[in-house]
C-alpha cells in the first residue's frame, strides 16, 4: 500500500529481529499499530525474523491485527547487508514520500565497535562457508582482516546483527548507506534513531556527519523494551508539524519516562551539524595529553581519573564530558585544562541538545562516549574518521605504551 500525497513525516523502522530480540520485536510492531498511520504520518517497518528467517514489510495502521498491515513478503534475507537496509530506505521514499524523514535502526548495538563477533563459527566451518549468503560478512574489510584475531569472548554486540546470516553492520558501511541516503533525498536525512545498545558516542557522530541532522543514540545498553513506540508515535501523530528538533528531544525525554531509576538508563539527541566542532576540540585535547604524557605526575593523573570516570557496560567506552571535568579538576596543566573545558563546551553547548539518565550508577552521564581502553587498542579503530581527525588513536595507544612502561 503506497501513498501518493506527500505527509510531514515518514517514520521507516529497520528490525533486525533475526537473533535474540524477535519477542521484542513482535511487541514494538503493536506497539506502533495503537497508533498507526495518520494523513499526516506514515509508519512503516521491515521486520527480519528469527522465527522462519522471513522478513516482512509493512505499513502499520491503526487496530486490527499486524499481519494485515504486511505489504510485501521478502522471504531470508540478511539485516546486516548494507544492500538490504538501503532497498528498505530507498522503498520508504519511494512509496511514502513526506517532507522529513526518520530512519531507526532496531537491534543490538555496539557503538564505534566494528569487531566480528561471528568470525569463530565462521573460521570453525571456513571451507563450508566461503560461498553462499555468508561471503559478504567473510571476505569484506575491515572485518575479515580481524578473523584470525577474534576473541571468543566477544560480547554479542554489533549493530544490525543476523545470527541466521551471521553478519552485521559496521561503521564504514552504515557511513556508505547513509551517504546514499542523503543522495537520494537529494540533502540530510533528519533524524537516525538508534533503538540499540552503546551507539551515542562521538566516533559514531562523526562518522555520519555529512548524511544526518539529528543522531539519537543511548550511551549505555538499552533493555529489552526499547523505545516506547506508543507514545513517541502518538505525540508525533498529535503534532505533525513538529520539527526534526523538536522530535528528537521529545523522544529522548519520552524514553526516559518510560523507565525507572531501577533501569539504569540514558539517552541523547545530537546535532551532527556541531560534530566537527567536538572532533576539532578533541584533537586538541589529544594534542595536549600526549605532551604532557612526559611527565610521571601527569601520567599518574589522568590513570586515578580513568580508573574514576562514568563507563557503561563495555568498560572502554566512558563518558567525555565526565573524563574532561575529572581531569580539568585534578590540577591538570593549564593546556589541558583549556583543551577540557573546550571539549565539555563543545559538547553541552552544541553537539548534545538533549540527554539524561536514569538511575545513581548513571549519574555522570552527559550524552555522548568516547573510547578509552583500559588494556589495548583496537586495531579496528584507526579506520574511522574520527581517529583520522582527531588523532585519538595515537593518544591512546601513547597513554597505554607509558602506563605499561612506568
Amino acid at each position: 500500500m503506497a501513498t501518493t500525497t506527500k505527509k510531514p513525516w515518514t517514520v521507516m523502522v529497520y528490525m533486525a529481529g533475526d537473533n535474540s530480540l524477535d519477542p521484542e520485536g513482535v511487541q514494538d510492531l503493536k506497539e506502533m499499530k495503537k497508533v498507526g498511520s495518520t494523513d499526516k504520518l506514515n509508519i512503516v517497518a521491515q521486520f527480519d525474523r528469527a522465527e522462519g528467517h522471513v522478513a516482512r514489510r509493512y505499513y502499520l495502521r491503526k487496530g486490527g491485527i499486524v499481519t494485515g498491515d504486511a505489504v510485501a513478503s521478502l522471504g531470508a534475507i540478511n539485516t546486516g547487508d548494507p544492500k538490504c537496509l538501503i532497498d528498505f530506505i530507498q522503498w520508504g521514499i519511494k512509496k511514502y514520500p513526506a517532507d522529513n524523514y526518520m530512519l531507526v535502526l532496531w537491534n543490538h548495538g555496539q557503538g564505534w565497535d566494528d569487531t566480528d563477533i561471528y568470525a569463530n563459527e565462521r573460521h570453525r566451518g571456513l571451507r563450508r562457508l566461503a560461498t553462499g549468503p555468508i561471503r559478504h560478512a567473510l571476505f569484506r574489510p575491515p572485518v575479515r582482516n580481524m578473523l584470525e584475531k577474534a576473541d571468543s569472548d566477544t560480547i554479542a554486540r554489533a549493530i544490525l546483527l543476523d545470527d541466521n546470516a551471521k553478519d552485521f553492520l559496521d561503521n564504514l558501511e552504515m557511513k556508505k548507506v547513509m551517504a546514499d541516503t542523503a543522495k537520494l533525498l537529494k540533502r540530510k536525512l533528519d533524524i537516525l534513531g538508534m533503538d540499540a545498545c552503546l551507539m551515542s558516542m562521538a566516533e559514531v557522530g562523526y562518522q555520519i556527519r555529512d548524511s544526518a541532522s539529528y543522531m539519537l543514540a543511548s550511551e549505555q545498553t538499552e533493555p529489552g523494551e526499547g523505545w516506547p513506540y506508543q507514545t513517541i508515535l502518538g505525540a508525533l501523530a498529535k503534532n505533525p508539524a513538529m520539527t526534526p528538533r523538536d522530535l528528537s528531544a521529545l523522544i529522548v525525554y519520552k524514553y526516559l519516562a518510560s523507565y525507572t531509576k531501577d533501569d539504569g538508563v540514558t539517552y541523547s539527541a545530537c546535532d551532527l551539524s556541531k560534530v566537527v566542532g567536538l572532533a576539532t576540540a578533541v584533537a586538541a585535547l589529544a594534542a595536549a595529553l600526549k605532551v604532557s604524557l612526559k611527565d610521571s605526575a601527569a601520567r599518574q593523573r589522568i590513570l586515578t581519573v580513568r580508573n574514576k570516570v562514568q563507563s557503561y557496560y563495555v568498560p572502554d567506552n566512558i563518558d567525555l564530558v565526565d573524563f574532561c571535568s575529572l581531569l580539568a579538576g585534578a590540577g591538570a596543566d593549564s593546556a589541558t585544562t583549556v583543551a577540557c573545558q573546550n571539549v565539555i563546551k563543545a559538547v553541552k553547548s552544541a553537539f548534545v541538545m538533549a540527554q539524561g539518565y536514569k538511575g545513581a550508577d548513571m549519574k555522570n552521564s552527559n550524552g555522548v562516549a568516547i573510547y578509552f581502553p583500559l588494556q589495548s587498542v583496537s586495531p579496528l579503530y584507526a579506520g574511522l574518521d574520527f581517529s583520522k581527525k582527531t588523532g585519538w588513536d595515537t593518544f591512546l595507544q601513547a597513554y597505554l605504551s607509558a602506563i605499561r612502561s612506568r
